[in-house]
């Protein structure tokens, strides 16, 4: 019994193939560090051995599995351990019963049996397996086999809301500014508009940067509340608005001030919490993860944004806690309720709707790391391996979803997420959609590219996608760059989970950049994302230069320079032989005329792009070496620009111009 074996077993990887092709093995320090992740010893040959007889064993005794995900329409077929009769408790009451079982195999004095189910409907049901002295029950998830996808062609923006900064916004682009936003959009005949996630911050200083480490994805963002437009306020005396009014601060013209503009915010909210509507808030309250996610931030104003270093006692969600500060968990939970009324009916005016970001993990200190404790791997972060842009690998600093706990919950803490970004939403990206597959772990202490893969269950996972998506009735996309394995995609396609065509990595093996019209049809075109160079900072090597700067690269400086020079030269000739480059010259236009001459469905373009801003919002890899996260939208001269210029811009009239000729 080998360590290679009890890896495979638990979904480990030993080796894999980087962004070459190449085939790299992996560390056994990395391998036996995901494994105890996993709760499961690998520190000796003895203990392997123990490790690998018990997984064995493991499926022998258990009556029935956690969960069983199948496809509507597919026989749904329950293997048990001496099952002597199944019945299903369907999602609206009925129950019905399963066939008389085929014995299939048999371990020792146990025997494995297997029931067919009835035909089931769509959604989330219950199978109760009646064994010898014993009822156990199995979550039956029965899912769609396609998610919607749009109809036609559309266009739109991809925004930072943050960096959308209006004269009425508190120093950060909020709800109010995203509405503007929309409603010019849809003016304009767009059909979709992608946002940066909006999940949940810890509410105490210093207010996290990254919308892609969140405290919480059950819930949103109370950093973009437009106070003025929140309920209370419309229903205060006059002193009181005046009061709530003197609060709001100046903006910083060169960066987002999150902190700044929280503080502010909060002590307005404080301000105007005595005349909340009671009934309201109790009409909105209920379920414990509302409660929780209240609880967490009463208790991070007390002792701090990290969980891990509040009293023991505290550490893990309790009643008693509950109790305890009852008035401040109903301050947080009012909060919440008016960022659901200011998030209600946002899209309404386009075709396809506001498509939410789902960053692919968690703060490890927030929220859900604190209430999810039992299917979060503490001690392990995810990232990425090394790649042709990132060359020393990525670590994001998240904890990832264990895969054994989520079967165990029937993908429960899953299901409770999509179905958080999904309301108020026309789609859902998913961030590096690969991790539905599988995560690059990183074992604490040890370098971003010292990692290993770990699977999941991919199809189980993309069908809940699909299952949720078809009930809100959005579309699904995913972020699918980098080194997506075939099956990935193959699964990625079959459920219609859209995939990312982003202009600078739509290149044949070669390296030569393939004409628009080859590209998918099932994607979202764009010519960058958040996490690359802008099509001016591109075009004038701004993302070589900050990296070397930042001691990013892995080649030196005249080799990069050369590459991006290369690779500028030859998309410049795929423009020029696809008669994409007009007679003005402009590079930028010809970039976006790709997309609308390109057969994919949705095609986004970034205001950045539109005014010549040099910056990208985030250098991955990076924290405060680069301001990310923290800047505005600039114009090419690097001024700041606010939301009423920017909608007005002669960039932005003349790139939607170009825009709006998507059929």
């Amino acid at each position: 019994m080998t360590l290679h074996e009890l890896a495979a077993h638990h979904g480990v990887a030993t080796s894999y193939d980087d962004w070459t092709g190449r085939s790299v093995e992996v560390s056994p320090e990395a391998v036996r560090a995901a494994l105890a992740a996993l709760d499961v010893d690998a520190g000796t040959d003895e203990a392997v051995a123990a490790a690998l007889a018990a997984a064995h064993e493991l499926p022998w005794t258990r009556p029935a599995p956690p969960v069983l995900v199948v496809r509507h329409g597919e026989p749904a077929v329950l293997d048990t351990v001496d099952g002597l009769s199944a019945s299903v408790l369907l999602e609206d009451g009925r129950r019905l019963e399963a066939g008389p079982p085929t014995d299939d195999e048999r371990h020792g004095d146990r025997v494995r049996r297997r029931f067919l189910l009835p035909e089931l409907p769509l959604g989330y049901h219950e199978a109760q397996v009646r064994a010898a002295g014993t009822t156990a029950t199995t979550a039956v998830i029965v899912v769609p086999e396609r998610a919607p996808v749009p109809e036609g062609r559309h266009w739109g923006w991809q925004v930072q809301l943050y960096a959308l900064r209006s004269q009425g916004s508190w120093g950060i682009g909020d709800y109010a500014d995203l509405r503007t936003v929309l409603t010019a959009s849809a003016a304009d005949g767009a059909g979709a508009l992608l946002v940066n996630p909006l999940h949940a911050e810890t509410p105490v200083r210093p207010v996290q940067n990254s919308p892609y480490s969140p405290s919480s994805r059950l819930f949103r963002a109370a950093l973009y509340l437009r106070v003025e437009q929140v309920p209370e306020y419309a229903a205060a005396a006059p002193e009181l608005r005046a009061a709530v009014d003197a609060l709001k601060p100046a903006a910083d013209p060169e960066r987002i001030d999150r902190d700044t503009a929280w503080a502010a915010k909060l002590a307005a909210l404080e301000l105007l919490w005595p005349q909340h509507r009671v009934g309201a808030l109790a009409d909105f309250r209920g379920g414990q993860p509302l409660e929780r996610f209240a609880l967490f931030c009463a208790l991070a104003e007390l002792h701090g944004p990290d969980w891990r270093a509040w009293p023991a006692e505290l550490q893990t969600p309790t009643a008693a806690a509950l109790v305890a500060h009852e008035q401040r968990v109903a301050f947080w939970c009012w909060v919440q309720l008016l960022v659901d009324e200011q998030l209600a009916g946002l899209g309404e005016g386009l075709a396809v709707g506001v498509l939410h970001d789902l960053a692919v993990g968690v703060d490890a200190g927030g929220a859900d790391a604190w209430a999810l404790q039992d299917v979060l791997a503490q001690g392990t972060t995810i990232g990425a391996p090394p790649d042709s842009f990132n060359q020393k690998g990525q670590d994001w600093g998240l904890p990832p979803w264990r895969p054994d706990r989520l079967r165990d919950q029937g993908y429960l803490p899953f299901r409770q997420m999509v179905q958080a970004v999904l309301r108020h939403a026309g789609g859902i990206r998913i961030d590096h959609v690969m991790g539905l597959s599988r995560l690059w772990w990183v074992p604490a202490g040890a370098g971003a590219s010292e990692g290993t893969y770990v699977s999941y269950d991919a199809e189980a996972m993309l069908g809940i996608l699909a299952l949720e998506a078809t009930r809100a009735g959005a579309v699904v996309i995913g972020e699918d760059l980098g080194t997506v394995e075939t099956s990935v995609r193959r699964l990625l396609d079959r459920t219609a989970v859209l995939g990312s065509a982003v202009l600078w990595f739509e290149t044949s093996e070669d390296g030569w950049y393939l004409p628009p019209t080859t590209w998918r049809r099932d994607a979202l075109a764009s010519v960058t994302t958040h996490d690359l160079p802008t099509a001016a900072g591109w075009l004038a090597e701004e993302h070589v230069r900050v990296r070397y700067e930042l001691g990013q690269l892995g080649h030196s400086l005249a080799e990069e320079q050369a590459r991006a020079r290369t690779e500028r030269e030859m998309l410049l000739a795929m423009l020029r032989h696809e008669g994409l480059l007009g007679d003005d010259g402009d590079v930028v236009l010809a970039l976006h005329r790709a997309l609308v001459a390109s057969p994919s469905r949705l095609v986004l373009a970034v205001y950045g792009d539109a005014v010549g801003d040099l910056r990208q919002p985030n250098l991955p890899g990076t924290v405060d070496e680069y301001p990310n996260w923290r800047l505005p939208v600039a114009d090419g001269d690097g001024t700041p620009l606010g939301l009423e210029e920017l909608l007005a811009h002669p960039g932005v009239r003349k790139l939607t111009a170009l825009l709006r000729q998507v059929r």
